[in-house]
């Protein structure tokens, strides 16, 4: 079993869904986690509750990560905490589908990009400035990012971008021994835009008949991706994307 013992790790956007999957699962192997949220304290403190009960050490911290003073202060109160990060996971993120790209309005690209893009930037350079030597810092991307999908433009385009950020970065950083990786699901059943099972049903039907295994990725599929990437496993696994996707092809 991998061991994260006495690593700390900062997963953005993790009162939820993927975010607090690997939280979770980052938290049974022994991290101290710092969970983020913007809004949604409740979940915060649900997972918070749920990663005391496992025994680890765990804050959360209130942040908007489309405004960089709030990343900022977030590390700040990360290692003020636990006096250092190991291990940032940039996972906050919006999502938007089925408007096509004569509809969207600036207010909803400005929304997206603020969060995805912009977010995702600050996020990651802050990371750059603060993980330990040999740390690991991982994107999760979308497989939009890969394959196209009609209705997607300003969510697909938010998410290439820090694509581009992790080649960049692994570079920059690699002498250091850090490794900057993204994790690119397929669509995830049972959080975001498919939370419910009735949400976005000719959307859903698309992407299921484009896997070869018949489903939608789960958290759990995300979440072990996400151990691999945290571990020693990979420690010479740098600037790379993996696709978790079932073998899905558009």
């Amino acid at each position: 079993m991998n061991s994260l013992n006495n690593k700390v790790a900062v997963i953005t956007g993790s009162a939820r869904g993927l975010g607090k999957a690997i939280a979770e699962r980052y938290a049974a192997l022994g991290a101290n986690i710092v969970i983020n949220y913007s809004r949604d304290k409740a979940s915060a403190d649900e997972v918070v509750s749920n990663i005391k009960a496992m025994g680890a050490n765990v804050i959360a911290v209130q942040a908007d990560v489309s405004k960089v003073a709030d990343i900022e202060r977030l590390f700040k109160e990360a290692k003020d905490a636990f006096g250092k990060i190991d291990i940032v996971v940039a996972n906050a993120g919006i999502e938007l589908v089925e408007t096509p790209v004569t509809d969207f309005t600036e207010e909803q690209f400005d929304r997206v990009f603020g969060i995805n893009t912009k977010g995702t930037y600050f996020t990651m350079q802050q990371a750059a400035k603060h993980v330990e030597d040999n740390g690991r810092i991982i994107y999760i991307a979308s497989s939009t990012t890969s394959f196209p999908v009609p209705g997607m433009a300003v969510y697909g385009g938010s998410k290439t971008t820090p694509r581009y950020l992790v080649d960049i970065l692994s570079k920059e950083i690699g002498h250091r021994g850090v490794t900057v990786n993204s994790i690119i699901p397929f669509a995830v059943d049972h959080s975001g835009i498919f939370a419910e099972a009735d949400s976005y049903p000719a959307l859903r039907k698309q992407l299921l008949d484009s896997c070869p295994m018949g489903r939608l990725a789960e958290v759990e599929d995300v979440a072990n991706v996400a151990e691999f990437f945290a571990s020693d496993l990979s420690s010479f696994v740098n600037g790379q994307h993996l696709l978790v996707n079932g073998g899905a092809t558009n």
